[in-house]
């Protein structure tokens, strides 16, 4: 076949990042195995196009699987058009007694493309944390992808009663939709996949992302996704934490792309009680990482009140036990206010 090497090249050139085998090469080029050209297939892609770094040799693949190699070119980073971006402003969700947002937002720095993760305990104020990053930030049109916030009814999907009864109470205070009566927020019904429906330059909220359990680990890969799809925008996504357990499920694989990483366990005897921990944060004005909040969830699970700093109780150091019995001191929970 005459220059092989140009088509099989232009072939190629559509599968950048990803494998092929010579099954599917052979067939696109209409090449019998065992055929001259075949032969000559066989050098071409083994020897020539590795050295020339279009393909590589996957480790641990069948023999004729080949992974195409993505073509980048060099970034220059110092130019005279070289835009110094400043960071995001990202509204925290806020403590209705005060009116004042979180109270370590005012020193988080974050930039276009940043990973907000929030892992949580079931009954912890997930959704409440999310559905109120959405609200606060409604001006800024954000994208809301939720496993439990659309059903499917006769094929056609909608908001799921118990979400929609969310933002209606949450309507008191904001505005949902705009003069004309459009959504200010995008809704999708994504339960899988999501780096592929994030909208680029956007605040996009996922609650929550769903693994199968022997797929935990892949979670790193999952994030990495979604932040290569941010573009100049930002994603909270929201995931599942083992009670007890002290990362997320996935663990220490969910902390290698998190450019913001909050962990949120129960406070005590309320069920309501929430303690709030600031697990890791890429860039900040000053020390935040290893603080501990608390706060009360309320009004259906739509606000947020008595937000405060919490430190680890002396009395029992933390164990909210103190000589067999609870803690008078922090009343159990192992921590008091700051």
């Amino acid at each position: 076949m005459a220059n092989l090497i140009d088509v099989v090249t232009a072939y190629l050139r559509t599968a950048e990042g990803r494998e092929v085998n010579l099954k599917d090469i052979r067939a696109y080029l209409h090449i019998a195995t065992g055929s001259e050209d075949d032969t000559n297939l066989r050098k071409l892609m083994s020897r020539t196009l590795i050295d020339k770094r279009i393909v590589s040799k996957p480790i641990k693949r069948p023999d004729g699987i080949y992974k195409v190699i993505k073509q980048v070119s060099p970034v220059q980073v110092f130019n005279a058009n070289r835009q110094r971006r400043p960071p995001v402003t990202l509204y925290f969700p806020r403590d209705f007694n005060t009116g004042v947002e979180m109270s370590f937002a005012e020193h988080i720095i974050l930039r276009e493309g940043d990973l907000i993760t929030i892992g949580g305990v079931k009954s912890t104020g997930k959704t409440h944390l999310c559905l109120n990053f959405c609200a606060e930030n409604i001006d800024s049109h954000p994208v809301l992808m939720g496993n439990e916030y659309t059903v499917e009814v006769d094929s056609i999907y909608e908001p799921a009663p118990r979400f929609l009864a969310r933002l209606d109470k949450m309507a008191e205070w904001c505005e949902w939709v705009d003069k004309e009566g459009n959504d200010k927020f995008t809704l999708l019904p994504v339960r899988e996949d999501y780096a592929e429906h994030i909208i680029s330059n956007r605040l996009n909220l996922i609650d929550w992302i769903n693994l199968d359990a022997n797929s935990l680990y892949d979670i790193g890969k999952v994030l990495e996704a979604i932040k290569a799809a941010n573009g100049r925008g930002i994603t909270i996504a929201i995931l599942q934490k083992g009670e007890g357990a002290i990362n997320p499920r996935g663990g220490q694989f969910v902390r290698d792309f998190s450019d913001l990483e909050i962990l949120l366990d129960p406070f005590g005897k309320n069920p309501h009680d929430v303690l709030l921990t600031i697990k890791g944060v890429k860039e900040s004005t000053k020390p935040v990482i290893g603080h501990t909040y608390a706060y009360t969830i309320g009004e259906s699970g739509t606000k947020m009140f008595n937000f405060r700093e919490v430190k680890k109780c002396k009395g029992c150091m933390g164990q909210g036990i103190w000589k067999g019995h609870e803690c008078e001191e922090c009343l159990g929970t192992g921590f008091t206010d700051k």
